[in-house]
């Protein structure tokens, strides 16, 4: 192939690539057959992170294949090189003649999210029901004979600035970071503390107590989201609080999303979509 390219990143240390096809639709089949078996060579590549063959609605002979790269460097002299690029442009070499753009794209700042599925914020209940999850959290930290020494002294405050943090972390206003800083401000909170294993646990068990007595939503696919992010959290926090933590550059707060199971959405049936 000898397109014209450009490299770019999407998101950091990451291309994207895109390939737009124009096929006759007598040949649409056998082209989507040719591009099913040259997806498990792209597949195999450990340069591939992500692939999708899209054709447009309103021109069945139009066809865009993305391709997310963990470089341009990595797709150019990774994978074209390596030995599963001749077996996958066999597959598609057919169809070489017919690729009207092949490039790489750089991501601008114009980014965002839509509305159609809810930030696992909005879907537990905004800003009261974090709120009420710490609130509920810290009642029990303090009378917990495990955990109450790490939170001696807790500020008056703290619960309310932990509610901000969960808040932003799974979608909601970036309250925390303006009022509070980043993420390395709550990293350089657990400097020293020691936490042990043992004590990570019994937090992870107790927000999710708190998590009931708050009202938070219980449904699986809220719940997973829930108790990663928890998991991810407190497992930090321990290496953090250790005698070897290296403190992180500064960063942003991270932003929890719904993982590998989106929130549950009733057809009009009320059954689940697809069933």
């Amino acid at each position: 192939m000898t397109a014209p390219e450009a490299a770019t990143t999407v998101t950091t240390g990451t291309t994207v690539e895109y390939i737009r096809y124009r096929i006759p639709e007598e040949r649409s089949a056998e082209f989507l057959a040719a591009y099913t078996r040259a997806a498990v060579h792209l597949a195999a590549s450990p340069h591939c992170v992500d692939y999708e063959l899209a054709r447009c609605e309103e021109d069945f002979e139009h066809f865009i294949l993305r391709i997310t790269w963990t470089s341009t460097e990595d797709h150019l002299q990774g994978f074209r090189k390596s030995d599963l690029f001749p077996a996958f442009l066999a597959e598609i070499r057919p169809y070489v003649a017919a690729i009207e753009e092949m490039r790489h794209y750089k991501a601008t700042a114009v980014r965002g999210e839509g509305s159609a599925v809810p930030t696992p914020y909005a879907w537990a209940g905004g800003a009261e029901a974090f709120a009420r999850l710490t609130e509920a959290f810290y009642a029990k930290v303090v009378e917990d004979d495990l955990l109450a020494p790490v939170f001696a002294g807790l500020a008056p405050e703290h619960a309310e600035h932990v509610a901000l943090w969960f808040g932003e972390v799974f979608g909601g206003p970036k309250a925390y970071s303006l009022t509070q800083g980043g993420h390395s401000h709550m990293v350089a909170k657990h400097f020293g503390l020691g936490i042990t294993e043992a004590q990570r646990r019994r937090w992870v068990n107790l927000v999710q107590d708190a998590a009931d007595e708050a009202g938070l939503p219980t449904d699986a696919e809220f719940r997973s989201a829930f108790l990663a992010y928890v998991e991810w959290g407190t497992r930090l926090a321990v290496y953090f609080s250790g005698p070897d933590a290296v403190p992180p550059a500064e960063q942003p707060v991270p932003r929890w999303g719904w993982g590998a199971a989106p929130p549950y959405q009733p057809d009009g049936d009320g059954d689940v979509d697809g069933d």
